[in-house]
């Protein structure tokens, strides 16, 4: 049975960055799962590339066929986003093994699913930046955009302060952190761990 590789790190930490190094490496051949969200496409984002952007109505919907992996609802200021995971036929642990992308609730919720079905197969892998450098990083992507949206660059900041506090992480047995001071050295590292695991 193939693992879930679970990549996490808070606002601007490069964790995207990272992702797409892994996802693109032969060596590794990982599979990854689109997730799904109400809120709007960003500046050079495409429907079922980022995300599968969709609206509350099919939410709803996947929750009343009971095919949602995982949904967090974050208050934003431009209203409520839902970012959610569903088990819609993405995911064959039988043929593969795969790289995701959340937060630590987000890991949670979709280690319990797996759980609950008699699946161990989550390995967290968190990315850290010093925090000073991650809030730069963070102000001048936000510069890139066409209406750049200052105010939610700093509730993601506030926000990631709570979510991903050291207590948390050792609630969610994340021990292990990579830094991510150089993109290809972090890439490199977090390369090793997912080969270590999967020999």
């Amino acid at each position: 049975m193939g693992n879930i590789f679970y990549l996490m790190g808070k606002s601007a930490s490069g964790k995207d960055s990272v992702f797409r190094l892994l996802l693109a490496d032969p060596e590794l051949d990982l599979k990854t799962v689109v997730m799904y969200t109400t809120r709007p496409p960003r500046d050079g984002e495409e429907d079922g590339r980022e995300y599968y952007f969709r609206d509350g109505d099919f939410l709803r919907s996947m929750e009343e066929a009971e095919k949602v992996i995982e949904c967090r609802v974050y208050e934003t200021v431009c209203g409520p986003w839902a970012y959610f995971t569903l088990d819609d036929g993405q995911i064959d642990l039988d043929r593969a093994d795969y790289l995701m992308i959340g937060t630590l609730e987000s890991f949670e919720k979709t280690k319990r699913f797996f759980e609950s079905r008699g699946h161990q197969v989550l390995v967290p892998l968190y990315i850290h930046v010093e925090d000073g450098e991650r809030l730069l990083r963070a102000v001048r992507r936000e510069q890139m955009q066409t209406h750049p949206n200052y105010e939610e660059v700093c509730r993601r900041y506030l926000a990631d302060a709570r979510d991903f506090s050291g207590e948390r992480l050792e609630q969610c047995g994340i021990r292990r952190v990579f830094e991510n001071r150089e993109l290809s050295l972090c890439a490199a590292q977090v390369k090793a761990a997912i080969l270590e695991k999967m020999s």
